[in-house]
């Protein structure tokens, strides 16, 4: 969608940590691993998090590198038999790519490995640039398996084992998962707070219940690994990694799944336990809008369990855009979520896929209007309003052929099949918004100041292009304040 440069970090430095084996078959020969992620959200990396327990209780010494928050380092590099780089998004993948040389040069030995959801679809070109193991979906298990693999091939055999990696990339097997090990991670205060009304910040935590989605969203990146499957992380498995987090510092825990929702009985459980335990301790999710409507009963459960705000993929007002998406909601479906979040007391957070082909400039005014009329400014992360739609491989966008028909050839650097919208005018205005919001971000504009300046750029582009033009923006917005809780990440990629 947009992609990010990696925030500013600082130096630090991490000893390698050895786990203990228990009822895991021990390796022939001690491993060193590099788990390295990129990006992701301004998070604590569940997914290194997660690996390195299942590795150090193989027997493995894990080095966890997460870069968004600290400075690559040269020495685990140098010394290790293999690095893995954890890739759950576009701008993480992209991030990643970009190691590979410097790490190629550092240490032309190791076994390279991307594992997470963007390695599988684009599996062959990161073979191209030398990635050896390539693991999606439930990849801990396979993991293991690699290093044991790598342990117990000596010379000649190591170099082998390599070469026969297995080529069925994507693993869907029910694990029993262990709880995340955060030892090695940046503490939970170098990331991503909850900002709540008033201005107070809040550290926060981050887990996952479960992994993978029911729903066959033609656009979403979940879609082409787990095909409409997905699969829970028992709940005391999840609690064990709540409490050791609560205990590190966190006032507030993010669920990322990708609809908390998928299973509402085991998500319930989760937040039930949660709160009785910790019932200080506030949360967010993200749900499907067509789950908000379907367990709508659910709601105050969740208000009452200490949930602030749900998440909601919108991505579009219009409904013609919508069905091309089978997003399986309405923008009238839409307004009656919120609706039915603001009964309860829960902030809708909405995030939306603005720029897409079918885009028209009366489109994007249009979702304006609805933010502003809904009262929705400081609920949208204004980056929400820039975002162009991505067509990665695989993607079941390209199903369509008014699609295929569009997209150029895949462009392999930026790991998508690029598109431009019929309009030229289009185009100019989302690159306008772009900037206005990376400027606005720079000079901390409020989120109002800044859907105020995107507004006044679709007045002009709408101006130019018919006598009917966008209206002033009511002044009742303009003077609207933040008064809703949020997580000071901006971006959603």
């Amino acid at each position: 969608m947009i992609a990010r440069s990696p925030p500013a970090v600082r130096v630090e430095v991490f000893a390698y940590e050895v786990g203990a084996c228990h009822n895991v078959r021990a390796l022939e020969s001690v491993l060193r691993v590099v788990l390295i992620a990129t990006y992701e959200l301004g998070r604590q990396p569940f997914g290194l998090a997660s690996p390195a327990a299942w590795l150090r209780q193989a027997g493995c010494e894990v080095c966890c590198l997460d870069l968004s928050r600290e400075p690559f380092r040269e020495e685990p590099i140098q010394t290790a038999d293999l690095v893995a780089f954890y890739v759950p998004m576009h701008t993480a993948t992209r991030l990643a790519i970009d190691l590979i040389a410097p790490v190629r040069a550092l240490n032309p030995r190791a076994q390279l490995c991307f594992y997470g959801l963007y390695a599988p679809v684009h599996a062959a070109y990161l073979q191209q640039l030398g990635v050896q193991t390539i693991l999606g979906g439930e990849f801990e298990a396979r993991l293991v398996e690699l290093v044991r693999r790598l342990s117990s091939a000596q010379g000649a055999d190591k170099q082998d084992a390599r070469a026969h990696a297995p080529a069925d990339f994507v693993s869907l097997e029910r694990l029993q998962f262990r709880v995340p090990d955060r030892r090695g991670l940046p503490p939970l205060t170098e990331y991503a707070r909850l900002v709540l009304p008033g201005g107070e910040r809040r550290v926060v935590g981050y887990t996952e219940a479960s992994r993978g989605c029911k729903h066959w969203c033609r656009h979403c990146p979940v879609v082409p690994v787990y095909r409409g499957r997905f699969r829970v992380v028992a709940r005391e498995v999840v609690l064990a990694d709540l409490r050791q987090q609560v205990a590190a510092g966190a006032q507030h825990i993010t669920f990322g799944d990708p609809d908390f929702f998928n299973g509402p009985r085991h998500a319930l459980e989760i937040v039930d336990a949660l709160h009785r335990e910790f019932p200080q301790v506030t949360y967010d999710v993200t749900i499907k809008v067509e789950h908000l409507l379907r367990h709508a009963a659910l709601l105050p459960r969740l208000r009452a369990t200490g949930c602030l705000f749900v998440t909601t993929a919108v991505e579009s007002v219009d409904d013609a855009v919508l069905a091309r998406l089978e997003k399986g909601h309405t923008r009238a479906d839409f307004l009656r979520a919120l609706a039915l979040c603001r009964q309860v007391g829960l902030e809708l957070h909405p995030t939306f896929v603005p720029f897409t082909p079918w885009t028209t400039l009366e489109g994007y005014a249009e979702l304006l209007h609805v933010i502003a009329e809904q009262n929705l400014t400081e609920n949208v992360a204004p980056i929400q309003l820039a975002i162009r739609l991505l067509i990665p491989a695989g993607s079941r966008l390209l199903e369509l052929a008014e699609v295929r028909a569009w997209v150029e050839s895949f462009d392999a650097a930026a790991l998508v099949y690029p598109w431009r919208n019929p309009d030229p005018r289009v185009e100019a205005l989302q690159h306008q918004v772009q900037h206005i919001v990376h400027r606005s971000e720079a000079l901390g504009h409020s989120r109002t100041q800044t859907f105020a300046r995107i507004w006044r750029a679709a007045a002009a582009a709408i101006a130019q292009a018919q006598p009917q033009p966008l209206p002033p923006l009511p002044e009742a917005v303009l003077r609207s304040r933040a008064a809703i809780p949020y997580l000071n990440e901006p971006w959603y990629c």
